[in-house]
Formats: structure tokens, sequence, C-alpha cells
């Protein structure tokens, strides 16, 4: 084999390389090509999460906002609790002094 047919040689199988590469990068863009019909389920998809993601968002602030009405609901609840202890403590110890007046006045007759 001369010089001239070794050159034909190398070209040619560099040109099969070149012609199975290109038709291997047709054949994967062409299987893996994205059709009209995915690119609509994709949107309808996108604009269904993007809803999913709004009614979270409203839901979240819905929730911390029923959160604090009760924390400060509660708030209430304990103050007035406590004072009608405060109340009910001082109510027994006038009871009890009343109790102890009532006692000496029946014991002085």
């Amino acid at each position: 084999m001369n010089r001239t047919e070794f050159v034909i040689a190398i070209a040619f199988i560099l040109f099969v390389a070149f012609a199975l590469g290109w038709f291997a990068n047709w054949l994967v863009h062409r299987l893996t090509r994205v059709s009209q019909a995915d690119l609509g389920e994709l949107d309808n998809m996108a604009r269904m999460m993007q809803e999913a993601e709004d009614t979270r968002d409203q839901a979240i602030a819905y929730i911390q906002e029923r959160e604090a009405e009760m924390a400060n609901q509660l708030h209430q609840t304990e103050a007035e609790l406590r004072a009608t202890m405060d109340g009910l403590r001082e109510a027994r110890g006038e009871n009890e002094q009343l109790r102890d007046y009532i006692e000496r006045q029946n014991a002085a007759r």
C-alpha cells in the first residue's frame, strides 16, 4: 500500500466515522425531541403547580393569621382568668372575715 492509497483509506474511514456520528446525533435528537403535545402538557403542569403554590401560600397566610388571633384570644382569656381568680381569692377572704365576725357575734351573746 503506497502513500496515496493510505491517505484515501484514512479519508474514507474518517468520512464513515463522521457519517456515523452525524446519523447517531440525528437519531438521538429525533428520539428525544419534545412534541407540541408534551410542551402543552408541561405548560399545563407548570400552571397547575403555580396555582398549587399560590393556594399553599394563601393557606399558610391564613393559618398564620388564625394562629395570631388564637394566641391573642388565649392571652385575653388568661388575663380574664387571672382577674377572676384574684376576685375569687378576695371574695373568699371577705367570706372568711364575715364568718369570723358572725362567730364572734354569736359567741358574745
